[in-house]
């Protein structure tokens, strides 16, 4: 009877089939979280996108670079390297280098403000990214649901532009980054324990606008 059951075969297509799906959903499931992963980087990429965009048109996150930088005459550029604002949304603070800075003296609210209008366009509901109204433009964390305000960094630096018919007037090259973010895994974090992975730094960079105090448009 031993000898029997040694050489029987019953039962072990059961086997092979339980090894070979446990290797397949893993193999499947993989496909998609990475595939998700995939849709948040492009989606972060947008949102990055239209931070840019917004931060050009807007209000600048630093009242103070509106005096920033030397020019003597009408259109003289302000010299590249001049000044270099950056406002770091995990802090609500900007910082700034070189010799054409002026001191950051706003307050934590006008920071918010301004940084909120690029965060979350116009929407003005409570939450980290509150729903827009009809109408309504949207900001980053629209295009991008996991980001949060302290993955966010918008900086303002001096690269040698200018206005032909305005003094002064610093046209920026504005940068908007992220840092600290990383793809959300559902299975293979919830099931099998896969860390998530931090993403790669992206950035987008634009010419800065005429920084008059004014809304969007």
């Amino acid at each position: 009877m031993i000898r029997h059951f040694t050489k029987s075969e019953d039962g072990a297509a059961m086997v092979e089939m339980a090894i070979v799906s446990t290797l397949l959903f893993a193999l499947v499931l993989g496909f998609v979280d990475f595939g998700n992963a995939f849709y948040q980087w492009n989606a972060a990429t947008k949102a990055v996108e239209i931070g840019a965009r917004l931060a050009s048109i807007s209000d600048p996150i630093v009242p103070e670079i509106a005096t920033a930088g030397v020019a003597t005459t009408p259109g003289a550029p302000i010299p590249a390297g001049n000044f270099d604002y950056q406002c770091n949304g995990a802090t609500s603070i900007c910082s700034c280098t070189g010799s054409g800075c002026v001191a950051v003296a706003s307050t934590i609210a006008t920071f918010n403000t301004n940084f909120n209008r690029i965060f979350r366009g116009d929407a003005t509901g409570t939450g980290n990214c509150p729903a827009l109204a009809a109408g309504q433009r949207p900001g980053m964390c629209h295009f991008y649901p996991f980001l949060r305000p302290a993955n966010v960094v918008v900086r303002y630096t001096a690269t040698g532009l200018g206005y032909q018919t305005r003094l002064g007037g610093p046209v920026p090259t504005i940068t908007v980054s992220l840092q600290n973010v990383t793809f959300q895994f559902f299975f293979l974090n919830g099931l099998m324990g896969f860390s998530n992975i931090t993403m790669p730094s992206m950035l987008s960079t634009v010419t800065g606008e005429d920084l008059k105090t004014s809304a969007p448009s």
